[in-house]
């Protein structure tokens, strides 16, 4: 099986503060493009943010459209806290929490670009391509190692996953409708980075 070829990393990460975190969610699904995932495992995995997802107060495709549940508590935290559930019964999602506490509303992470940890990643994916092994949100969480246990983590404190900035430049952020919803379809609440080959979702929803 051909590998992918290992990403050089050369960008030293910043941890981010909850005070450059924008409080709305539109407007953190659009900051968080270009910023870094981290996850501290035995060793190091990261990917840089691509591919963001927002789910603002009150929308009814969201999954704190009905109120506080056991499910949706981390949601509902000061911005920039994780929140973790599994879907379809096989994957993993990770919304980043927004707004203000007790504020239901976040922001899915739909993709990834590896920049630390490839080898370990391919090792848990069955992907071959490099572009692909973080690539829509199931494949990130897979990528990433993020289960249930990373529930509720607060991104902006020292831990086992958090956000970081770089010095990498981010390119033209595109906006289109949100992939895979059958509620408020016509809203323009997704963000990715233009020609990025890691974003997900079809060729018209890339460009």
């Amino acid at each position: 099986m051909k590998r992918p070829r290992k990403t050089v990393f050369v960008c030293t990460l910043r941890r981010l503060s909850r005070a450059e975190l924008p409080v709305d969610t539109e407007e953190l699904a659009r900051y968080l493009i270009g910023k870094v995932l981290v996850r501290e495992t035995a060793s190091r995995l990261s990917g840089r943010i691509v591919e963001t997802e927002a789910y603002p107060i009150g929308d009814a495709a969201g999954r704190a459209f009905r109120g506080t549940t056991p499910h949706n508590r981390s949601l509902f935290l000061e911005r920039g806290h994780a929140h973790v559930y599994f879907i379809y019964g096989s994957s993993y999602l990770l919304n980043i929490s927004s707004e203000v506490p007790e504020v239901g509303a976040g922001v899915l992470l739909r993709a990834v670009e590896p920049l630390e940890g490839v080898e370990l990643m391919v090792s848990s994916s069955r992907k071959t391509r490099l572009a692909d092994l973080g690539r829509g949100p199931g494949r990130l969480t897979k990528a990433m190692a993020i289960d249930l246990r990373q529930d509720g983590l607060d991104l902006c404190a020292r831990g086992p996953l958090w956000l970081a900035a770089t010095a990498q430049r981010t390119g033209t952020i595109g906006k289109s409708v949100r992939i895979g919803i059958s509620r408020n379809i016509g809203r323009l609440l997704r963000f990715y980075e233009r020609g990025n080959p890691h974003v997900s979702g079809p060729k018209r929803l890339r460009q």
